[in-house]
């Protein structure tokens, strides 16, 4: 059992991203009075010395490392060294900082990419390093396994207490929206709610949205309706269909960011390491945890649950040249639920949650 108390100062690094951000409002509702983050600006987590001297002189009482360097299958294809350098070297900066100064409390984020393309399913955390990645995130993938073998590894030699989970797909407030380098679900809300204006011939809500969420690429405000309408096309949005990814055959698991939170924070204050170090057996290996629902859909029927939500009616055309990535990723639970948590939020129920906050936030 943690001895965090609601004056413990807990530190969440990437406060203000998906993960963070719920991570930090679920300790807040607990009552925790010290929850500490830094903006990019006030501390870079890739720059080792700054990281340190942070840490040296916040002196925690544990830290949540939610900072990470994501981004979907188009991001994770075309950039490999920023994934896996970044991730990299923000692990080592924390985690290494964590231990050096006395940190004994430690949750590390990783992702459920981490394991095999052809994994069985559902996947137990003990089909970690069975077989050959995914090849489109296989960079971010090996980062976040370096990531849990750390505090694996430190908690084995040196008695820490640091414990890894490994979320599923989440979505949520202050969810990525990028056209270009957001998550699938983020990606289909923006998509179809552009597609919905565009096809109703409301140019003007397709430049606010624009505006609210700027693109390098296109000025709203200085570029023609043509130039738009061109922008839009490359990203598949027209004005009588959406034309998204792969073939929609791809299963994919997701799940609400305030329920990953509050099992965030459930594992942080109620499983120590030697619990899950009983569990998984020996020679002690696959300490993590997996964060999910146990309930899987495919990327078709997600895509018709969004178009529902935002209200679209027209067509959807899958462009098969393009990767669909692993063909099926469900999380096995059972660790979890054994841990005494279950998620709340069902898929509808969120998606219709995150395209109201889209389109007021």
């Amino acid at each position: 059992m943690s001895t965090l108390t609601t004056d413990s100062k807990i530190y969440v690094a990437g406060h203000r991203g998906l993960v963070g951000s719920a991570i930090k409002a679920n300790l807040e509702r607990r009552g925790f009075r010290n929850v500490i983050g830094r903006s990019h600006a006030q501390l870079d987590l890739l720059d080792p010395v700054a990281t340190d001297a942070f840490i040296a002189a916040e002196r925690p009482d544990a830290v949540v490392l939610a900072a990470a360097h994501v981004g979907g299958i188009m991001a994770n294809s075309t950039h490999p060294a920023d994934f896996i350098y970044q991730n990299l070297q923000i692990q080592q900066n924390v985690i290494g900082s964590a231990f050096r100064h006395g940190v004994r409390r430690l949750l590390f984020l990783g992702s459920s990419c981490i394991y095999p393309r052809m994994a069985p399913q559902p996947i137990p955390e003990n089909a970690l390093l069975t077989s050959s990645l995914e090849y489109t995130n296989e960079a971010y993938a090996l980062a976040k396994i370096a990531g849990l073998k750390l505090c694996e590894s430190l908690n084995l030699q040196y008695g820490t207490d640091y414990v890894a989970v490994m979320p599923t797909n989440l979505y949520g407030p202050n969810d990525n929206f990028d056209l270009t380098g957001s998550h699938v679900l983020p990606a289909m809300i923006r998509k179809y709610e552009l597609a919905r204006l565009l096809g109703e011939g409301d140019m003007e809500g397709v430049r606010a949205d624009l505006r609210r969420r700027p693109d390098r690429e296109i000025d709203a405000d200085t570029a023609t309706d043509a130039e738009i309408e061109a922008f839009l096309r490359r990203h598949g949005i027209y004005r009588d269909r959406l034309e998204l990814w792969g073939t929609g055959t791809p299963l994919r698991e997701f799940l609400w960011s305030e329920d990953m939170a509050d099992a965030c924070v459930h594992i942080l204050l109620n499983v120590p390491f030697s619990r899950l170090r009983e569990m998984a057996g020996e020679p002690v290996r696959n300490t993590h945890v997996n964060i999910g629902t146990g309930v899987e859909t495919t990327i078709a029927a997600l895509a018709a649950t969004v178009a529902d939500a935002v209200g679209y009616r027209g067509d959807t055309v899958w462009d098969a040249t393009k990767p669909d990535g692993t063909p099926r990723k469900l999380c096995d639970v059972s660790r979890l639920h054994s841990l005494g948590w279950h998620h709340a939020v069902e898929l509808p129920e969120g998606v219709r949650r995150l395209v109201g906050w889209y389109r007021t936030n």
